[in-house]
């Protein structure tokens, strides 16, 4: 699985990215996990509103900081669905 956090480095996206690890640590989920820093790359990949979360290249958050609990849900589910 690749995770990809978008944004260009604010407390936001700092935010959003430590509990992407956080909860991939929860889930023992292996997953591959990037920071999308430039905004022309993002872009190219969907995201409108930083921060944002991609899974496998599929924006699935945008625009806000997501909990823990709310990202190991999400990837509970894309995992069973791999």
């Amino acid at each position: 699985m690749k995770i990809q956090v978008a944004g260009p480095g604010c407390a936001r996206c700092q935010a959003t990215e430590r509990n992407v690890i956080q909860a991939c640590a929860e889930l023992n989920l292996a997953a591959e996990i990037t920071h999308v820093y430039d905004p022309r790359d993002y872009a190219a990949l969907g995201v409108r509103l930083t921060p944002a979360v991609l899974v496998d290249g599929k924006v699935v958050i945008s625009g806000r900081v997501p909990t823990v609990e709310e990202l190991k849900v999400l990837l509970s589910g894309a995992q069973q669905g791999s």
